[in-house]
């Protein structure tokens, strides 16, 4: 029997592990996670304003992978060793035919001086709900606000999406007349999204900023910050009550621990558009474990392309396939280049929402459209609700 080791059970790993074992019930798979639960990232923004709680937006790993024949194992992954094939944890060691790394990012909060110690951020379940509690402080108390990514992030989207929850908060707690607002992002312009933009996109981001009167810097770095004043590149300086800054990612540690993975500088695993290691060949990455190479040329300040979740559940049924089609001999294996993969995307703007379509995710496109829904934000609740129904019932092979 063979027996394929993924580490990281969120999107890519979580889809790759019950395709897999849907394809080849005889094929072992264990997946190793430090974390119980499956989490719909994309709704973390959501929390802080009280409109999920975690526990909604929460799926018990475990018993999914038990009904469905994939074994887990609760441990941190320390390191790998290519050449034994084996996966060292805190558990003890693991080893496996095929190894996929779907391990998602760590947040580099070193960026600039100050940053860890005094910006808030809301990627995270504890750092959504430490923000729910500042906001109840701030409330009391309100003063000017400052929302936005710094230099090199690639999430640019989530930071968008939070913006505008926090200025309709800001209207429903009857303290937006005394918040100044402030939008800050290394974008070449408004709505660049670290894909290139899409047409249309940047008019309509600027009549959302003049609707919901947000001051916006473009093509601005964070060069420090205290736990009063950010001071931008361009030499401005923002006081702040209240600051919520998207960093960069970078690799976690695993693959940072093992060398041989022969990851690049920031800490991402080299594959082909097979997503398969070019050394090692039983070794495959999928997700934001993946190396992509921004497809455009950065302006003053540098920033990356974005790793959303459709791509990463892509990248993790195409994992499973080529693997199987390994196991069965074959020699043609599926390739779909990450921006070859379509652009597939609901922005929520507070109750209101911008869906994104395109096919491919990067330039050159033959469709790309950004739509525009004022009304109500149905479209996120609904893909929301869909993909947590289909996660709780193992439905990996559904779009």
């Amino acid at each position: 029997m063979k027996k394929t080791v993924i580490i990281g059970g969120n999107f890519a790993g979580f889809t790759a592990a019950l395709e897999i074992k849907r394809k080849d019930k005889n094929h072992q798979v264990v997946v190793i996670d430090r974390n119980d639960d499956f989490l719909f990232i994309p709704s973390l923004i959501w929390v802080p304003f009280k409109r999920r709680e975690v526990e909604d937006i929460s799926i018990p790993r475990g018993d999914i992978f038990k009904k469905k024949g994939v074994d887990f194992l609760k441990a941190t992954a320390l390191k790998v060793d290519p050449d034994r094939q084996i996966v060292e944890t805190d558990q003890g060691d693991v080893s496996y035919d095929h190894l996929v790394i779907s391990t998602g990012p760590k947040v580099d909060f070193n960026v600039a001086p100050g940053v860890k110690e005094h910006a808030s951020y809301v990627g995270t379940p504890i750092g959504a709900m430490k923000i729910r509690k500042q906001l109840e402080e701030f409330k009391k108390n309100p003063g000017p606000v400052v929302i936005g990514a710094t230099q090199n992030a690639g999430c640019m989207g989530a930071a968008y999406e939070f913006l505008f929850n926090f200025e309709k908060w800001l209207r429903e707690e009857g303290i937006r007349k005394q918040v100044d607002l402030y939008w800050i992002t290394p974008e070449t312009f408004l709505g660049h999204f670290g894909i290139d933009g899409m047409a249309g996109g940047e008019t309509m981001l600027k009549s959302f900023m003049k609707m919901f009167n947000i001051h916006y810097r473009t093509e601005v770095a964070v060069e420090s910050m205290d736990e009063k004043e950010i001071i931008l590149s361009n030499g401005e300086t923002l006081p702040y009550s209240f600051s919520m800054l998207m960093p960069p990612f970078v690799g976690v540690d695993f693959v940072q621990s093992s060398p041989k993975l022969e990851a690049t500088s920031n800490g991402y695993i080299p594959v082909g558009e097979d997503y398969r290691h070019p050394t090692y060949p039983n070794i495959w990455a999928a997700g934001i474990a993946v190396d992509v190479k921004i497809p455009f040329t950065p302006g003053k300040v540098p920033f990356s392309s974005p790793k959303t979740g459709y791509p990463s559940d892509e990248t993790g049924k195409i994992v499973a396939e080529n693997i199987i089609r390994v196991e069965k001999g074959k020699e043609e294996l599926k390739k779909k280049a990450w921006g070859k993969i379509p652009g597939i995307c609901i922005m929520d703007a507070g109750k209101k929402e911008v869906l994104i379509l395109s096919n491919n995710l990067f330039k050159p496109r033959t469709f790309a459209i950004m739509l525009p829904n004022v009304i109500y934000d149905f479209g996120k609740v609904l893909f929301e609700k869909y993909f947590l129904w289909k996660t709780r019932k193992g439905l990996s092979y559904l779009p």
